[in-house]
């Protein structure tokens, strides 16, 4: 006797059902391995067995995860096609190469590298991703960050050394004279100090009155100075002073103010200062003196004008605004009655006048007694010889103060190189005299003008007029 077939369960009334094939994933199998045993149901009360008896669901597939899409997706799954095996790539050095690449055994150039999208370099240094892997655009970077560094040093040095230009004079001006004698007295001009207050502001000034039996000034000239704007090495007009401003003044009429207010003159220099200096001292002193000189007169020469006579006497020196007393003075020009206009086609108007000054100036040192002075010598032969302009004589003047030397030019070395090395030199050096509190002057200046605007042409003509 056969034993009854064993009742077939009936699913529960909120039992899910399953419409299609369920679909399973790793995480379900491993959920289902965990859960415990469920217990067994009581028996159901006998009854005819269902017609269509709910099939048992399938076995719980295997399914292989992908490391690259991991992430869930929230759409129906689609099958997509295994993705071809990449070749490893094994670290050589600081680059990553294929294995491909790697198993010759051969130098290959590295791939650039790809910029990250998220962020770059530093933007304030000018320098992207790919500018690492290249010396020549990060140098190309630095040298200009260099040369722009050290024209912000050079036009704020300019700045402090200037001072505020006490400007035009205005009516409500009131005058008053600090001396009953001339403060100096130049070769045509005699000058007194004098303050001018207005605005609730007070300008030290200097009233320049010609000498009487003096050469008559000539108009051309005075309407160029007037008519110039603010130079370092220019004698600077502010106006007149009004006849009757002051009573009891030395002089009649008008007098003209001057921004500046003189020290002494070159002649009294030469006889107070330079006397008492060494001569390489003297040597370098002469050298920046005529160099300032030659700044003035290449204003002059650039507008087409030229000064009749140069003469010590009428060259001013004042002491620059910020500046320590022990350092080299400023030169003026302040002789424009003097000045008329160039004859057109005329080169080098003031080249034998500069050149009879500097062997003047070169005459209470022992000749050649220093390498500056040997080159000052071989300029002042070159001043009569070549006549110059008033621009390239400066060139020439900076290249003796403060290099290339004729080694160089000799050896026919390139001179962007030492450009850029003298450039990095100085910045240096005014970094480190800043970090101790004392203050560039003005042979800092000076040296910085010339840097800046420097070129490897400017000075292969500075070295060919000197050594050729």
């Amino acid at each position: 006797m056969s034993s009854p077939p064993p009742p077939t369960e009936t699913p529960a009334p909120d039992a899910p059902t399953w419409p299609t094939q369920p679909t399973y994933g790793n995480l379900g199998e491993v959920r289902a391995h965990l859960l415990p045993s469920k217990a067994c149901r009581p028996p159901r009360k006998s009854g005819p067995p269902s017609a269509d008896p709910q099939p048992l669901p399938p076995p719980l597939p295997k399914k292989t995860l992908s490391r690259t899409q991991s992430l869930p997706s929230h759409g129906a799954p689609s099958p997509s096609p295994a993705p071809e095996r990449q070749p490893r790539r094994p670290f050589l050095g600081s680059h990553s190469v294929d294995e491909r690449q790697a198993d010759d055994g051969q130098a290959r150039p590295a791939c650039p590298l790809a910029e990250p999208p998220f962020s770059s370099l530093d933007t304030s240094l000018g320098l992207s991703w790919h500018d690492l892997d290249c010396p020549e655009a990060t140098r190309a970077v630095l040298e200009a960050r260099q040369l722009e560094g050290l024209r912000t040093v050079h036009s704020r040095l300019e700045a402090r050394l200037l001072g505020g230009h006490p400007g035009p004079c205005r009516p409500g001006h009131d005058f008053r004279l600090l001396d009953s004698s001339p403060y100096v007295e130049s070769g045509d001009a005699l000058y007194y100090r004098m303050v001018r207050v207005g605005d609730e502001l007070w300008h030290l000034l200097a009233a320049k009155v010609s000498k009487s039996g003096a050469e008559e000034p000539r108009p051309w000239g005075l309407e160029l100075q007037a008519s110039l704007p603010p130079h370092f090495n220019l004698q600077g007009l502010c106006g007149l002073v009004p006849e009757g401003a002051l009573p009891g003044v030395p002089w009649t009429g008008p007098v003209v103010l001057a921004a500046e207010v003189p020290e002494r003159t070159l002649t009294q220099w030469l006889a107070e200062v330079g006397t008492r200096r060494r001569p390489a001292e003297l040597a370098w002193a002469a050298a920046l003196l005529l160099l300032q000189l030659s700044a003035a007169l290449e204003q002059l020469e650039a507008r087409g004008a030229a000064l009749a006579e140069l003469r010590p006497e009428n060259l001013l020196l004042a002491a620059p605004r910020g500046c320590a007393a022990a350092g080299p003075p400023r030169l003026l020009l302040a002789d424009f009655g003097r000045v008329h206009p160039q004859p057109p086609g005329a080169p080098g108007a003031h080249a034998p006048q500069l050149g009879r000054l500097l062997r003047t100036l070169l005459g209470l040192a022992a000749p050649s007694a220093t390498p500056l002075a040997h080159g000052l010598e071989t300029l002042a032969a070159r001043l009569a010889r070549s006549r110059p302009s008033a621009a390239q004589t400066r060139g020439a003047l900076q290249a003796l103060l403060w290099g290339p030397g004729p080694e160089l030019h000799r050896q026919g070395a390139l001179l962007g190189p030492w450009l850029q090395v003298r450039r990095a030199l100085l910045v240096l050096h005014l970094a480190e005299r800043a970090s101790g509190g004392e203050l560039p002057g003005l042979e800092d200046w000076l040296c910085c003008e010339y840097l800046a605007e420097a070129t490897e042409a400017s000075l292969s003509h500075a070295l060919a007029l000197l050594w050729d």
